[in-house]
Parts: C-alpha cells; sequence; structure tokens
C-alpha cells in the first residue's frame, strides 16, 4: 500500500496555527487573515513556512496551493514592497 503525504486545508490552518496567527476558515481565508498586518518576524516566518512547503516531498493539494499563490505570496510581496519606500 503506497502512502502519500498531502498538505490539505486543515495541514495549512495547523502549521499557520503553529507560527502564531489566529486563523479559521478555508485555506483562502486563513492565508487572507495571515498577511493582514504583517510585521517583518511573521513575514519571515511565513515565507519559511512557504519555502518548506513548497521544497518539500509532500503534495500540496490544489486549493491549498492557490490560496498560498494567490494570498500568502502577493501579501508578502506587498509587505516588501512598503517596506522598500
Amino acid at each position: 500500500m503506497m502512502h502519500a503525504d498531502l498538505i490539505d486545508e486543515q495541514d495549512l490552518l495547523g502549521q499557520l496555527r503553529s507560527l502564531g496567527f489566529e486563523v479559521s476558515g478555508t485555506a483562502e481565508q486563513a492565508c487572507s487573515a495571515a498577511v493582514c498586518g504583517l510585521n517583518e518576524a511573521n513575514a519571515r516566518a511565513l515565507k519559511g513556512l512557504v519555502e518548506k512547503l513548497y521544497t518539500g516531498s509532500a503534495t500540496i493539494l490544489p486549493a491549498v496551493r492557490q490560496a498560498i499563490d494567490q494570498q500568502l505570496l502577493p501579501g508578502l510581496v506587498q509587505f516588501q514592497q512598503s517596506k522598500a519606500v
């Protein structure tokens, strides 16, 4: 029997909570909430989480990947750009 590691919405929410973010709902809602009011430490933690997820061997389910691509990554970019101004 084959076993595949999957990252689903509950896994993502759990990982965000372990970083100290108060999130709930869908992956999209959680990612949107996580990027609200970012500070340097939170941004570093989110960046590390995204790197870990994308370079790991686990399969990221489409809804989770979409939430990261459409909410987390643009939020991190916006935060970095706002710091540079």
